[in-house]
C-alpha cells in the first residue's frame, strides 16, 4: 500500500489506486500521472483510510479467536503483505505459582498465511529478558529487517529466535521481515506511573503474541523488498486492533467456558437407576453464541422403589439463569425427599422462586413420581412442554390434557396432579421446548413432528428413545438447549412384593420376623431368613417406641432384596457406639454390619428405614453408605 501516487519500482501497489475517478472530476480523463499531486495524494488517503475501516470491522467480527486470527491474515495477504504468521500464547490464564516460578511464555504458530516459514517448528518457549519478549513488552521497537543487508540488525535475534538462523537463511535476499507485538488491554499505553515515574510494565496476560509480515522482492538478488513508513504504520495499526480483538476473544471463551462448567457442575452427571425402570438422558447446550441457559433434569429415587422424574426450564440465557436453575433442582430435591405430591412440590418451588426475588426470571418444570410396582404415574405440569408418552402399542400422545398451569414464579397459582396408568412396556419422554422450537415454524408442528417420530419405539431402549427424539432437530444452528430425560417403564411383580401394616404393639417384632420368614421362604430365599428376621425385628423395634399409627412392613425383591419399614415419626434414627453397660442402641449398628446398604428417608408424614441384600449366587456389589 503506498501514499504517493507511484508504486515502488519493480512493484505493484498492495492496495490498487483508483482506476475509474468520481464522475465529473475534472480530470477523469487525464493520466495519472498528469493529475494534480494533490488529487492523487488525496485519492491514495481515501483508499488507505477506506481500507483500514474494512479491515477493522472485519478483524472485530467475530468473538472466536481462530476466525479472528484466520481474518487478520486475509486481510494482510496480498493487501499489505505477500505473507503473514500469527504467533500467540495459549489462552489460559496462568496460575499465581505459575507467576511466581516466573515460566517463560510460550508461543504457538497459530496461522500460516503465504508462507509455510515455521511451520515445523514445535512451540515455542520465550526466553526471558530476550529480544521477543522485549519487543512483546513493547521496550524493543519494532520494524523490518531485511534479509541480505544490515537494514534492521537490530530486530534480527528476534526473528532468529522466532524461526531459527537456518530457516531464514532459506528465504530468498532481498525479503522484507515486518515483526510487531499484538497486546492487549491491559498492555495498552496506561496513564500509570511507577514510583520512578516510568510507565508500568504491561501486565504478563496483556502479551498476546507477534504478528510477522513477509514481502519477497520483485526480482530476487536485485532490488530488495521494502516495508514504506505509512505501510508500517499501517500494519501496527492492524496489530493493536487485532490484539484487542483477539483478546476480547480470549476473554470471552474464558467466560463462556467458565459459565458453561458452572452449568454443568450444577447438573447430574448420571442419573440413578432404580428397580423397574431404566432412564437415561441428553443435555445438548445451544450451538449459538448466546450464554449458558438454565434446562435441567433429574431423577430421584424414593421410598417403595418409587422414582422422581424432574426436567425444567429457567428462562433466559445467562449465569443468573444457570444459577436460579440450580437452586430449583436443589430445592426439588429436598421437597421430593419429603415424599409429597407432585402438585406440592410445584408450590413450594413457586414459593422458593418467590422467595429467591427473581421475578424475571421464570421457570417452567414438569414433575413426575412413578411407581412401579402400581404401574402408575403422577404428573404435574408447571407451565412446560407435555410429556410424550409411548404406549405399549406402539402408539405415542403428547399428554397436552394435563392442566399446563402457569411457570414457577409466577405466584398465586394452584397446580394439580393427573395420575395415569403406566404398564410395563411403556415409556415416557420428558423434554425442553429447545427441541421443538424453531423460528421459522409453529411450535404445534415440532410437536407433531416429535409424536410422529415417537411412534413405534416402544421396544427401544431408553437411549434410542432419545436418540429418535433428537433426529427432529434441523441441520442448521440451534439457538436454544436442550434437555432430555427418557424412562422406560418394566415395572415390579405384585409377586415379588410382600406389604404389611402392622399395630405398634409389644408383640409386633415378632410377628414381623415371622412375616418376613415366611416370603423369603416362598421365594426361595433361606439363606437370607436369618439375617433378614434380625433386622426387621431391631427396625421394627425402634417403630413400634416411636409410632402412634400403624408400623408398615415392605419386601421387595429384584436384583437385590429391599426391606423398608415406615412410621409416623419424623425423628431419623442415628447409629451410635452403645458403652459396654447400656441394653439398648445396638440396632442400627447390627443392621450397618448385617446390610450391604442402609439408610432413613424422612417423608411428609413420617419416615422409613430401609435396608438391602444382595440376592444368593450375584456378584457381591459395593457397600452403599447410608443416606439420610
Amino acid at each position: 500500500m503506498r501514499d504517493l501516487p507511484s508504486p515502488q519500482a519493480g512493484r505493484s501497489p498492495a492496495v490498487p489506486t483508483q482506476r475509474h475517478p468520481p464522475p465529473g472530476s475534472a480530470s477523469s480523463s487525464a493520466p495519472a500521472a498528469q493529475r494534480p499531486l494533490n488529487l492523487r495524494v488525496r485519492q491514495a488517503m481515501e483508499e488507505r483510510l477506506a481500507y483500514l475501516n474494512g479491515a477493522t470491522r472485519l478483524i472485530t467480527t467475530s468473538l472466536d479467536p481462530a476466525a479472528t486470527v484466520r481474518t487478520l491474515t486475509s486481510v494482510l495477504v496480498p493487501s499489505l503483505a505477500d505473507a503473514a504468521l500469527v504467533h500467540l500464547r495459549g489462552w489460559t490464564p496462568r496460575t499465581p505459582r505459575e507467576r511466581e516460578l516466573a515460566l517463560p511464555l510460550e508461543l504457538t504458530l497459530h496461522r500460516a498465511e503465504g508462507t509455510r516459514l515455521g511451520t515445523r517448528r514445535p512451540p515455542l518457549k520465550v526466553r526471558p529478558g530476550g529480544p521477543l519478549e522485549r519487543l512483546m513488552r513493547g521496550e524493543l521497537m519494532p520494524g523490518q529487517v531485511i534479509l541480505g543487508s544490515a537494514e534492521g540488525e537490530r530486530l534480527r535475534p528476534v526473528l532468529q529466535e522466532l524461526y531459527g538462523a537456518r530457516a531464514l537463511a532459506g528465504l530468498a535476499r532481498g525479503t522484507a521481515l515486518l515483526t510487531l507485538p499484538l497486546q492487549g488491554r491491559a498492555a495498552a499505553p496506561s496513564a500509570r506511573r511507577s514510583r520512578r515515574g516510568r510507565p508500568d510494565r504491561p501486565d504478563e496476560e496483556a502479551l498476546l503474541g507477534v504478528l510477522v509480515l513477509v514481502r519477497r522482492p520483485p526480482v530476487p538478488g536485485k532490488e530488495p523488498a521494502r516495508f514504506d513508513p505509512t505501510d508500517t504504520r499501517t500494519a501496527a495499526h492492524l496489530a493493536t486492533v487485532a490484539g484487542l480483538a483477539v483478546d476480547t476473544a480470549y476473554r470471552y471463551t474464558r467466560e463462556s467456558e467458565i459459565a458453561g462448567g458452572l452449568q454443568r457442575s450444577m447438573l447430574p452427571t448420571h442419573l440413578p437407576q432404580p428397580h423397574g425402570v431404566r432412564l437415561a438422558h441428553r443435555y445438548l447446550p445451544g450451538e449459538s453464541e448466546s450464554q449458558v441457559g438454565g434446562d435441567w433434569y433429574d431423577a430421584i429415587p424414593l421410598p417403595g422403589n418409587r422414582v422422581a422424574l424432574v426436567v425444567g426450564d429457567v428462562m433466559g440465557h445467562s449465569l443468573t439463569s444457570a444459577a436460579v436453575m440450580g437452586q430449583l433442582r436443589t430445592s426439588a430435591q429436598t421437597l421430593a425427599a419429603l415424599d409429597l405430591p407432585p402438585h406440592e412440590v410445584l408450590y413450594h418451588l413457586d414459593e422458593q422462586a418467590q422467595r429467591l426475588g427473581r421475578e424475571e426470571h421464570l421457570a417452567t418444570c414438569v414433575f413426575a413420581v412413578y411407581d412401579p410396582i402400581a404401574n402408575r404415574i403422577v404428573v404435574a405440569n408447571a407451565g412446560h412442554m407435555p410429556p410424550a408418552m409411548i404406549h405399549p402399542d406402539g402408539r405415542a400422545e403428547l399428554l397436552e390434557d394435563l392442566p399446563a398451569g402457569a411457570p414457577i414464579g409466577v405466584g398465586g397459582v394452584d397446580f394439580s396432579s393427573e395420575e395415569l396408568d403406566a404398564p410395563p412396556g411403556s415409556a415416557l419422554l420428558l423434554f425442553t421446548d429447545g427441541l421443538v422450537e424453531n423460528p421459522r415454524r409453529p411450535i404445534s408442528t415440532g410437536l407433531e413432528r416429535l409424536r410422529k417420530r415417537l411412534s413405534h419405539t416402544h421396544h427401544h431402549s431408553p437411549e434410542q428413545i432419545c436418540q429418535e427424539a433428537l433426529r427432529i432437530l434441523p441441520r442448521d444452528e440451534r439457538a436454544d438447549d436442550i434437555a432430555l430425560l427418557a424412562a422406560v417403564f418394566d415395572g415390579i411383580p405384585a409377586e415379588d412384593v410382600a406389604y404389611w401394616y402392622l399395630q405398634p404393639r409389644n408383640e409386633t417384632p415378632g410377628r414381623a420376623r415371622r412375616l418376613a420368614g415366611h416370603a423369603l421362604r416362598r421365594w426361595g430365599l433361606e439363606e437370607l431368613a436369618e439375617n433378614t428376621e434380625l433386622m426387621v425385628s431391631e427396625l421394627v423395634t425402634n417403630a413400634v417406641q416411636h409410632a402412634k399409627k400403624p408400623v408398615t412392613l415392605r419386601l421387595v425383591r429384584t436384583s437385590v432384596l429391599r426391606c423398608e419399614v415406615g412410621d409416623d415419626s419424623p425423628a431419623l434414627p442415628r447409629r451410635r457406639k452403645a458403652g459396654p453397660q447400656e441394653e439398648r442402641g445396638r440396632g442400627l449398628e447390627l443392621v450397618a454390619k448385617c446390610a450391604d446398604g442402609w439408610g432413613a428417608t424422612r417423608l411428609g408424614g413420617g419416615k422409613v428405614v430401609w435396608f438391602e441384600q444382595r440376592l444368593p449366587g450375584t456378584l457381591a456389589a459395593p457397600r452403599k453408605r447410608p443416606t439420610a
